[in-house]
């Protein structure tokens, strides 16, 4: 079991805090020792990336990331242990060059981080981008891991959000650009030739922001077929892949913001719908292995035949091969709309406390939000925590709407 999300927010703002200013000052002492002995550095050559919480955050920065190693910089990433299957997905970055930290239990989390700075350290890691919106946390591994050049989010004038004098190259957080594009120009000041105040003055156009597709194996395309046969075949369901599409529902949502959920009943009334409207098409209903009963729930509730529970039924590096024998996902706004972007899926997005213009799927997506006055009310400046125990803006998401964008998204595909 894992620490909350909300012990770790506030183990980072009442520890981080004091932290941060206790150990700004021994950075600054390094970081003038470091001016006498080694020679500035010119460009990124070993550039760490430092991602933890947010497996969909590993398929956005992934065009940064690209940008990084098309300047010729070695690519490494640190990640929370439970997260680390997101980066296979393109294999941007080597498996050898991924550091982990294990935020099972406070033990463990102070253990690795500490395994990672000697790690950094060891390989000498020359530059970081710290991806993290503010979080003091990966500050205090960004100022201590020993690279020369020190990249992040500075708050500049802004109240709050402080987190000491740990980076080098201090870089303007946009709240009015996707993040993927926040990420690109991260990745510009780690290359800049001169200090700008604030990084980075730069425009960048959507073409850079375009999702790689991952590389899939004909044997996981031919498993997880096999696997969709052999459960159709146990439930009596006649499935012809020729004739019959293939849609996918995913209705869960991490529990990093649990107010990103449609309520269960609606993902019934909507797998129903789909059903009545094309009832020769198979409906997989996805989810973790961890999610099986709350899947199963549903699929009992909406009383379709060729409905089938498949949460836990493929390993994560096989999700590429499931989106690509579907036709349509519908999805709440949490990782699976990112890692379908590595394939030619089209996806129905449903977004509530975030917003699609920062948070969307690249790939081929259609988000629906309510518009609500109070939303988007998770951001930057509040860590991502909402007072909202009452999601109106998930509830106002109808499923006939929803049905309107699938049948867009299905229309497209024939």
């Amino acid at each position: 079991m894992s620490i909350s999300v909300n012990t770790m927010r506030s183990i980072d703002h009442w520890l981080g805090v004091p932290l941060c200013a206790l150990i700004s000052p021994v950075v600054a002492v390094l970081d003038r020792l470091q001016g006498f002995f080694k020679p500035a550095l010119q460009q990124p050559r070993k550039l760490l990336f430092i991602e933890l919480s947010e497996m969909g955050s590993a398929i956005l920065v992934d065009p940064a990331m690209r940008q990084a190693q098309a300047r010729g910089a070695e690519i490494y990433f640190l990640i929370f242990k439970s997260n680390r299957a997101s980066l296979s997905l393109l294999n941007t970055v080597k498996p050898e060059n991924i550091f982990t930290i294990d935020a099972t239990g406070l033990f463990s989390l102070m253990r690795d981080s500490v395994t990672f700075l000697w790690q950094a350290r060891r390989q000498r890691i020359d530059t970081v981008i710290d991806l993290e919106l503010f979080s003091r946390f990966t500050a205090l591994l960004t100022g201590l891991c020993g690279a020369q050049r020190r990249v992040g989010y500075h708050i500049f004038h802004g109240e709050g959000l402080w987190r000491g004098t740990m980076l080098t190259r201090k870089v303007h957080y946009n709240p009015h650009i996707h993040i993927a594009k926040n990420f690109i120009s991260l990745v510009h000041a780690a290359f800049a030739n001169t200090i700008e105040i604030p990084f980075s003055k730069i425009a960048i156009p959507d073409a850079e922001i375009r999702i790689e597709q991952a590389k899939i194996e004909p044997s996981d395309l031919q498993a997880v077929q096999q696997r969709i046969f052999d459960l159709a075949e146990q439930m009596a369901i006649p499935f012809d892949p020729v004739s019959q599409r293939v849609i996918l529902i995913n209705p869960n949502a991490s529990d990093l913001l649990p107010q990103r959920r449609w309520a269960p009943h609606r993902f019934a009334e909507l797998i129903a719908s789909i059903h009545a409207r094309w009832p020769k098409d198979l409906i997989l209903i996805t989810g973790s292995a961890n999610e099986i009963a709350y899947v199963e729930a549903i699929r009992l509730q909406a009383k379709v035949a060729r409905a089938i529970n498949f949460a836990g039924k493929v390993r994560f590096s096989e999700l590429p091969a499931l989106y690509t024998l579907a036709k349509v996902m519908v999805t709440n706004d949490s990782g699976p709309g990112h890692f379908s972007s590595v394939t030619q899926l089209r996806t129905v997005v449903l977004f509530g406390p975030e917003t699609p213009a920062l948070y969307g799927s690249l790939g081929r997506s259609i988000a629906i939000t309510a518009q609500l006055a109070c939303s988007p009310c998770v951001s930057a400046a509040n860590h991502r925590k909402t007072p909202c125990q009452d999601n109106v803006c998930m509830q106002a998401i109808s499923v006939a709407e929803v049905m309107v964008k699938v049948t867009v998204q299905l229309d497209a595909t024939d």
